[in-house]
């Protein structure tokens, strides 16, 4: 039976139950007094209890019957206006499910159980349109990028296939590179995926210690590049995941070193705990940035600046990585424009305490 025939049958039956108990509570409470016998009177007979009895029994019958009708006509009438809003959600949910992510309820009337209903499924609506935007425009992008390196390796070993005889170190050398070059896009692709399905292990980890080991690993790369680097903080235990966390704080160093002034740069790392949770923040020098520009600088393959070096260029994935693991542990990631020029990025996520 559908919800509708059992809400109608149940307000039916509710209605039959509630006449025959006040019809009981009649005949308990008035018809018991009436003597049995034949009552005499001045003037003739008064009707006694069977007479009474056999006028009340049709009557209570035929009330029975009209508050059957009554309760299944009304009743059917109340349920269906009662679940109208749920045929309107149904009907979104078909369109959601094949495929049509725009269609938006938008239920009006109180703020009742179904009004919350839609409204919640309208906000999942556009979290998923959204997503699924997200999700193309970055497949858009991978291709794009995957394809560059793709097509400059096929270029090469065309021109090795049709010079076997001029194929130089120097050939080799910039076919190694490109090909580091795709692997690295490859693996950066792995690690978001996996920090979009949070499919990791969560324990306690020390964010100060990742600091330390992030710019120990980056160390002759700013060496290289004339950065400074400077790692402070207080011990910060975090809930996550060991290696995804490890990444998170590798890119921002990485991306500190590389955005930052040609000569005399510096890259601040430091680590804190405060009633929110814990944040690791890294700032560097750099040019100035529009507050527009930075709030780009999440999205996949976006650049802010051009790097000064050609080396450690990345492939655009640092932040956008940052941002997915920073949200696969319930944090909050936050980029500022410095403003003596370069960016500031503080990652605050649940204490572990």
């Amino acid at each position: 039976m559908s919800a509708r025939l059992k809400l109608t049958l149940s307000y039916a039956g509710f209605l039959m139950i509630a006449g025959a108990a006040l019809l009981a509570v009649v005949w308990v409470f008035l018809l018991r007094y009436v003597p049995d016998g034949p009552i005499m009177a001045i003037g003739g007979s008064v009707p006694n209890r069977d007479d009474l009895v056999r006028a009340f029994v049709p009557a209570v019958a035929w009330a029975l019957v009209f508050l059957l009708g009554f309760g299944l006509v009304g009743g059917w009438i109340l349920s269906g206006r009662m679940l109208a809003p749920l045929t309107r959600i149904t009907r979104a949910t078909r369109l959601a499910a094949n495929g049509s992510l725009s269609h938006r309820i938008h239920l009006e009337g109180r703020n009742d159980e179904f009004r919350e209903l839609a409204d919640a499924f309208d906000a999942m609506l556009a979290r998923l349109e959204a997503h699924v935007a997200e999700q193309q425009r970055f497949a858009a992008n991978a291709s794009h990028e995957l394809r560059t390196p793709l097509a400059i390796t096929q270029t090469l070993l065309e021109v090795a296939r049709d010079h076997p005889n001029g194929v130089t170190s120097e050939l080799v050398e910039r076919l190694r590179g490109v090909n580091t070059r795709a692997i690295d896009l490859t693996e950066a692709l792995l690690v978001l995926s996996h920090a979009d399905r949070r499919s990791f292990v969560r324990e306690r980890v020390d964010l100060s210690l990742l600091a330390e080991q992030a710019t120990e690993t980056l160390l002759p790369l700013a060496e290289r590049r004339g950065i400074t680097i400077d790692t402070s903080g207080k011990v910060a235990l975090a809930l996550g995941s060991h290696a995804l966390l490890l990444q998170l704080t590798t890119n921002l160093v990485h991306n500190a070193i590389v955005h930052n002034l040609a000569e005399g740069g510096t890259v601040r790392v430091s680590t804190g705990v405060d009633r929110a949770g814990v944040t690791l923040t890294v700032e560097n020098s750099g040019e100035k940035l529009s507050p527009q520009l930075v709030s780009t600088l999440t999205e996949p393959f976006q650049r802010g600046t051009e790097r000064i070096r050609t080396d450690h260029e990345g492939v655009g994935l640092g932040l956008a990585i940052v941002k997915s693991i920073t949200q696969a542990h319930d944090g909050i990631l936050t980029l500022a424009p410095r403003a003596a020029g370069g960016l500031r990025v503080s990652v605050e996520l649940p204490s572990a305490h």
